[in-house]
């Protein structure tokens, strides 16, 4: 191949353009991104970097050094607006195109919006930067959406004296995700350290001073912070023939058409490991996915299906929440460690008749590897449940492989 493209200069776009250069193309490799910033780290937006304890240059994934060292046809700030399949093409918001041999689309997602007046999102390094000079004691901070974006910003927010209204529509924040169980240690924590949060309440719209709900009461704040979620940025890919909805969908090789991959937040595809579509807006997963499909892209004849154990973390006050597997869409949970109370346990996930997902606060990461095991190896729940000691299940003595 005599030029790869890569949409999308995050952490999965990176991964990417390194790993095709690890694995020894010497091509042209174009990566395109379109903030006008260097690669950089977005989980510290919402916890060090809005603290003020880090600048923005603590947040770059590598060194100019380091990116010039990969002889990139680097073209920052300016969007993806169209991809032809046909002529093997991507057009640009500057209007000029750029052709591609192989694809990798790594474009991430957007914050989604209420209506009303413009208010607060946190995805990018400008929206950190926004809204950080405007927290601190005196201050009045209403977060929209108690996910882990909005829990984080409101812990971080708290911190710094700020005056915090969390507002959830759900009865208990994550139980989705979660569990009720765990979602209610959750929002006891935040209570705690002087947070209102408010659940069971719909936002309807952001008003001048704050917003309004549903019922129409109106809930006033300096300053309002929507974080309910996001949207697969996708829209430049209509009339491209891929096929789109909640992201790219694409095989186990996170191939979405001949020639063309997708990775990180914008990608959905099939993972082996659970026998499901997924889409994961995690960190380590947009890296681990962005070398996956750099390495398939490059060797097709020696492709491997991209089957990860998915993981992801949140630091939230003084706590550390952890967890591996896939946890949506679950049919059991059971605290096999510790005690919810003490904030120090361990949670295990059942989907069907195999453990997949585990939780932990308050645990450190090696006491985990044993959970994590379990999961890659498809340990059946049966397993889990019959530990009287309740430690991880000991792998390879029971398992029971994926039917869905």
């Amino acid at each position: 191949m005599r030029r790869i493209v890569v949409v999308g200069a995050s952490a999965a776009g990176l991964a990417a353009a390194e790993t095709l250069r690890r694995e020894g193309y010497d091509g042209t490799l174009t990566l395109i991104g379109d903030e006008p910033h260097l690669p950089y780290d977005r989980p510290p937006l919402s916890k060090q970097f809005l603290t003020g304890r880090w600048e923005a240059g603590q947040l770059a994934l590598r060194t100019t050094a380091d990116l010039g060292a990969l002889g990139l046809d680097l073209r920052l700030g300016v969007a993806a607006k169209e991809l032809d399949p046909a002529t093997r093409s991507v057009r640009l918001a500057d209007g000029s195109a750029v052709s591609y041999d192989g694809l990798v689309i790594a474009t991430g997602v957007r914050p989604r919006r209420l209506p009303g007046k413009d208010a607060h999102v946190l995805r990018t390094l400008d929206d950190a930067l926004s809204l950080r000079d405007r927290l601190g004691p005196g201050r009045r901070l209403v977060v929209v959406g108690a996910g882990f974006l909005g829990a984080e910003a409101a812990a971080t927010a708290a911190g710094l004296g700020t005056d915090v209204t969390l507002l959830e529509p759900a009865p208990v924040p994550l139980a989705h995700v979660v569990g009720a169980e765990v979602g209610r240690v959750l929002s006891r924590a935040h209570r705690e350290r002087g947070v209102e949060l408010r659940t069971g309440v719909t936002v309807s719209e952001v008003t001048g001073t704050g917003v309004l709900l549903a019922d129409g009461e109106t809930v006033e704040g300096d300053e309002v912070l929507v974080a309910v979620g996001s949207r697969p940025n996708t829209e430049w890919l209509a009339g491209s023939g891929l096929a789109l909805g909640d992201g790219v969908a694409c095989d186990a090789y996170c191939e979405a058409a001949a020639g063309i991959y997708a990775a990180g937040d914008v990608a959905r595809w099939y993972n082996p490991l659970f026998a499901t579509s997924m889409r994961i807006e995690h960190r380590t997963n947009a890296a681990e996915q962005g070398m996956a499909a750099a390495r398939n892209l490059l060797r097709p004849t020696e492709r491997k299906p991209f089957a990860p154990v998915p993981y992801f973390w949140s630091d939230q006050y003084d706590m550390k929440i952890q967890a591996y597997g896939y946890l949506r869409g679950h049919d059991e949970v059971a605290v096999v460690q510790g005690d919810l109370a003490e904030l120090r346990f361990v949670a295990a996930y059942r989907t069907g008749d195999r453990l997949t997902g585990v939780l932990a606060m308050g645990v450190r990461p090696k006491d985990l590897r044993a959970w994590r095991q379990a999961l890659a190896t498809s340990t059946a729940w049966h397993t889990v449940a019959a530990q009287e000691t309740r430690t991880p299940p000991t792998v390879g003595s029971a398992t029971a492989q994926p039917t869905r």
